[in-house]
């Protein structure tokens, strides 16, 4: 009786899992959906860094895009050039110029520039401290607890002096650093020459304001606006052009550095060797 139970037993399972295979064969026809074999060829050729620096959630998120919807094939920050012609040569397209895409840190208060500034006992963190009122005057700088330094996965920003402060040796442009910081006061450049022109500051307060929270914060003067065409004013704030910039303007856009009192336009970048 036990022998013909467990046969019973065997019989039903045996019978399930032919049927359970037959359904998941099936399944398979009926649903399988084809992958264009560029897609792999993309991923394996991607440097497989999935820092999301291209606008994608990773590697295989921007091939996918390349491949289907024709995404350009020039904007891992990782890969750079090479990657790029590396993946141009597999779509059978132009990559066309690869623009280098930094970070920038619109701020160039140290400690002792920053007035009004108290003693923070709260937890060591960007994110925290920016909660809690009156840790330093201006509510536009940065803080200095390095939460970009911990997101930077490329030893690309350190924090100095109370500044955060990009090595552009190493700064892939993976924009780690931008999600980061919650004061926004880090973004993304396109870099068409190896230094660009750059505002230091984002208070958007009136100069008056301004003066009594940093020694360095823009105050609305307009010098730099007057003698160069690189400089235009946000409101209350000097910004400068840098896409517009090219090295035949250097001699413009020093003009413009040295005429601002508050020496809050500077040039960022790679320095020449």
């Amino acid at each position: 009786m036990i022998e013909i139970t467990i046969g019973i037993a065997a019989g039903t399972m045996l019978g399930m899992a032919v049927i359970m295979s037959y359904i998941l064969g099936w399944a398979n026809k009926k649903f399988h959906v084809e992958v264009d074999a560029r897609v792999e060829a993309v991923i394996e050729t991607l440097p497989g860094a999935n820092c999301g620096g291209c606008g994608y959630l990773g590697c295989s998120e921007y091939a996918v895009a390349i491949v289907t919807d024709n995404a350009p094939v020039n904007k891992c920050p990782v890969g750079g050039e090479a990657c790029a012609l590396a993946v141009g040569a597999i779509m059978g397209v132009e990559v066309g110029e690869t623009i280098p895409h930094r970070a920038v840190v619109h701020c160039g208060a140290t400690l002792e520039d920053r007035l009004g500034r108290t003693e923070y006992k709260g937890e060591r963190r960007c994110a925290a401290a920016t909660l809690v009122a009156g840790v330093q005057g201006c509510t536009f700088g940065c803080l200095g607890f390095g939460d970009c330094v911990e997101a930077c996965k490329y030893d690309a920003i350190h924090v100095e002096d109370g500044l955060a402060v990009v090595n552009y040796d190493h700064c892939i442009g993976c924009g780690a650093c931008v999600k980061a910081c919650p004061r926004s006061i880090i973004t993304m450049a396109d870099f068409h020459e190896p230094e660009i022109p750059m505002v230091l500051c984002s208070n958007r307060d009136k100069g008056k304001d301004v003066t009594q929270v940093c020694n360095k914060g823009c105050i609305g003067c307009k010098a730099c606006v007057k003698v160069s065409e690189l400089f235009t004013m946000n409101k209350d704030l000097a910004v400068a052009d840098h896409d517009a910039f090219r090295k035949e303007l250097a001699d413009n856009a020093l003009e413009a550095v040295e005429k601002c009192p508050k020496k809050c336009i500077g040039f960022i970048g790679k320095k020449a060797v």
